[in-house]
């Protein structure tokens, strides 16, 4: 894999212009035409679109600019480089464990590829319940196809690996409907490793699609870079303020190292922020914008997931191939959607380290169960939450240091619906050949049968700790709405209350998906770039 072609270094050695970390300092103070808060899936359509349209662009990133140089498939070497919070960012009460992108690229250089459109039914909630009246399936169609085009993102052909399999066969033999997952690659190698960065450029991320076409056309990137906070006045944002997120070498009594704090100043004509659910209310909060309805940082959903792991006769080496193409919707097309929380099935890669630090238990039940590692299959529920009035979401607040932090009450509406997951990935595991199942809750046992299995799980306290439940979608919490009672962002992307300020990333959705949400962000921002190119530069671009 070191004889691949690096586009990023390339790249940066043709000219592009990169700043920060083990690059160029920046200057303390900067002027652009827009300036973008973030790297991922919303802030790479947005550079690409705002840069073809001519507009001067500056990119700011937190973490690190790394490319398939770098990533060489090892666990220890992705979470502390490319995750927030080395992947172990929880909620307040850490009964949720958070996985969120944390490099250039974001979430889409570590994500699984898996690629859905916003189900219609979730467009139909927004459209009455948040006046959202041009969020149907037909108005974003054209959105997504363009963004579908760009990306490569079809539906994966290669035979499913054993690991995905699994949740077909099962759920076939229980006249359980699974479908295939649309996937973002382009010349696969097949290899397993999407959460660790991609070591091929195959997975068609941000980090090798959209941020290098915008810096080919002279937008400016900020690497290791954190936006601080905004300076307001009369309405608009006069000034962005940020600090080196890098190192100073200088170490604390602890003896961990300090963070540089060298000021930049950025002063832009516009201003887009896309830092991904929990960063952007929190820019928002530290700089004490404007909130009249109490609605920032509120409404923040996360598709909470449950899990089921189980052991199996053969090989079933989960890390091993494309690591989602399988999903069964059957558990969400059957619930109302003011119902019992609905649930989308799919079946999650497995590595080691977040294998070994996901299964509960420990001592000789825990080695027991590490030993199965290579006949292990696990299933994941994703909880539909934000469609009911029992699972409001949670809300993004600071900590004492300013950084955001997720309070997620889990109410007993949620923890129910885990239930309900729990028994339905048992009995398709069970229906799949399963030797022994064992839900991720700490008080539960691997059980030999669907009836000892189904008994014991329907009496479990379904607490949160106990149960274990984590997630890799975070959405929410400056969210679309007609009226700025509902929400932070008006349905065009800009602020309420802040005329200069767009909001391009998951934090515009009122809801949850109810599925894997890049793509559902990938359409939208398509649209809401566009209009704001249009704006400001009065030019009509597309990503096609």
């Amino acid at each position: 894999m070191s004889q691949l072609k690096d586009p990023i270094r390339e790249g940066i050695a043709r000219g592009w212009k990169v700043m920060g970390g083990p690059y160029a300092s920046a200057p303390e103070r900067m002027t652009c035409d827009v300036a973008i808060i973030g790297s991922g899936a919303g802030a790479g359509i947005t550079a690409e679109l705002l840069a073809k349209a001519g507009l001067q662009v500056v990119i700011i990133e937190e973490g690190p600019l790394k490319s398939s140089s770098d990533f060489n498939q090892k666990e220890s070497e992705a979470y502390p480089s490319l995750y927030q919070e080395s992947a172990a960012r929880k909620t307040e009460d850490k009964a949720i464990n958070i996985l969120q992108g944390r490099c250039v690229g974001g979430s889409t250089t570590v994500n699984w590829t898996s690629s859905f459109r916003t189900p219609a039914s979730t467009l139909k909630f927004w459209q009455d319940k948040f006046g959202l009246a041009g969020y149907n399936v037909e108005a974003l169609a054209p959105y997504f196809a363009q963004a579908e085009q760009r990306l490569n993102i079809t539906p994966w052909l290669v035979p499913p690996n054993e690991n995905n399999d699994l949740l077909r066969r099962g759920a076939a033999k229980l006249g359980i409907p699974a479908s295939a997952i649309s996937r973002n690659v382009k010349g696969c190698w097949n290899l397993g490793s999407c959460g660790l960065g991609c070591p091929t450029n195959a997975k068609q991320s941000m980090l090798v699609t959209t941020i290098p076409a915008a810096l080919d056309l002279g937008a400016q990137l900020l690497v290791e870079t954190r936006a601080e906070s905004f300076e307001l006045a009369n309405g608009k944002v006069t000034a962005l303020v940020c600090s080196s997120n890098r190192g100073s070498g200088k170490k604390t009594a602890a003896g961990q190292e300090t963070r540089a704090q060298a000021a930049i100043k950025i002063v832009a004509k516009h201003y887009v922020l896309a830092g991904g659910a929990i960063n952007s209310p929190g820019v928002l909060l530290r700089s004490g914008a404007p909130d009249p309805h109490g609605v920032l940082g509120a409404r923040t959903f996360l598709h909470p997931v449950v899990m089921s792991s189980s052991v199996f006769e053969q090989k079933v080496e989960a890390w091993n191939g494309a690591p989602q193409t399988i999903y069964s919707d059957h558990f969400l097309e059957t619930q109302a959607i003011d119902g019992p929380i609905g649930y989308k099935l799919e079946a999650p890669p497995l590595h080691p380290v977040i294998f070994a630090s996901t299964v509960p238990g420990f001592g000789q039940g825990q080695h027991d169960l590490l030993k199965s590692f290579p006949h292990n299959h696990t299933l994941l529920a994703l909880l539909r939450d934000g469609f009911h009035d029992e699972s409001p979401g949670g809300k993004v607040k600071l900590r004492s240091d300013g950084s955001a932090v997720l309070d997620y009450p889990l109410t007993p509406y949620v923890m129910e619906g885990g239930r309900k997951a729990l028994l339905s990935m048992m009995e398709i595991q069970f229906a799949a050949g399963a030797k022994q199942v064992l839900p991720l809750h700490e008080m539960a046992q691997p059980y030999t049968s669907w009836a000892q299995a189904r008994d014991a799980v329907n009496a479990l306290p379904m607490k949160p700790m106990l149960t274990r439940v984590v997630s890799a979608h975070v959405m929410g919490g400056c969210g679309l709405a007609g009226t700025e009672r509902q929400g932070v962002t008006r349905p065009d992307g800009v602020h309420w209350q802040l005329e200069n300020l767009s909001i391009h990333d998951g934090s515009l959705f009122p809801s949850s998906i109810g599925a894997n949400p890049q793509l559902s962000i990938y359409g939208a921002v398509n649209r809401l770039a566009q209009g704001l190119a249009k704006t400001l530069s009065g030019r009509d671009v597309t990503l096609a």
